[in-house]
């Protein structure tokens, strides 16, 4: 242990969890960044905790879905992948607080890494294969309810569950009668652990661009904040 052991009692007091093993916890929070700058004995980062969260969350959130909506497959499929994305995984983190406690290198620091997205995201998923471990599934299913679940009904009623990529390519064959086409930017990290970085355009004019953890991701990042921009998240379809 090479931290604080009351560093977490906040945390563990919002989100009503008390961890057996603060180590474990700790090791929710160490970005790979860090670890490649301070190479700290006995320490990994958190990307084989963020593993392992990704499916205990897909899996109580597949679980519920099936359980509680009798809507066709590719319509649970939506419900599910607006519950799970980065972005709102990310707005989970800010609400946690979970930036706070990051182990970042110094670059990552400067560059405001605690507040970047699929940082956040990452450190959400790692967080729940934690407790997952830790405390086992009910307690890991009861954190995703009371904290992911619960966003569901927001949700749907502001469309958040349909396919950006869609709806953005409706709205602009409507209104510019040209179908948006998508660029890679950047790509970051080593090839188990990607982040893309792609672009939107219209004709040759770069609307905005978004990230994620694959191609298909990241270009739903950036449809979705292209709608955000052109004021399009509010129409329906």
């Amino acid at each position: 242990m090479f931290y604080d052991p009351h560093k977490y009692d906040e945390l563990e007091k919002m989100i009503g969890i008390a961890f057996r093993n603060k180590d474990l916890l700790n090791n929710a929070f160490i970005h790979k960044s860090f670890m490649n700058e301070y190479k700290v004995e006995k320490l990994e980062s958190n990307e084989r905790l963020e593993f392992l969260g990704d499916a205990v969350l897909e899996l109580v959130v597949t679980d519920f879905l099936y359980r509680n909506y009798d809507n066709q497959e590719g319509e649970l499929t939506n419900f599910r992948s607006a519950l799970v994305r980065g972005k709102h995984l990310a707005v989970i983190s800010e609400k946690l607080y979970l930036g706070q406690y990051l182990y970042l290198s110094k670059g990552e620091q400067k560059s405001g890494g605690d507040k970047k997205s699929y940082i956040l995201a990452n450190t959400c998923e790692a967080l729940i294969g934690a407790i997952y471990l830790d405390q086992g599934y009910e307690v890991a299913h009861k954190f995703i309810n009371k904290f992911i679940l619960i966003y569901l009904d927001y949700i749907l009623q502001k469309g958040l569950h349909i396919d950006a990529k869609s709806k953005f390519q409706e709205m602009a064959q409507a209104t510019f009668n040209i179908t948006p086409i998508y660029k890679l930017i950047k790509e970051e990290g080593p090839d188990h652990d990607k982040a893309f970085t792609m672009g939107v355009f219209i004709n040759e004019d770069l609307i905005t661009t978004g990230v994620g953890k694959s191609k298909q991701i990241a270009e739903q990042a950036a449809a979705q904040s292209a709608l955000v921009m052109k004021g399009w998240d509010k129409k329906k379809k």
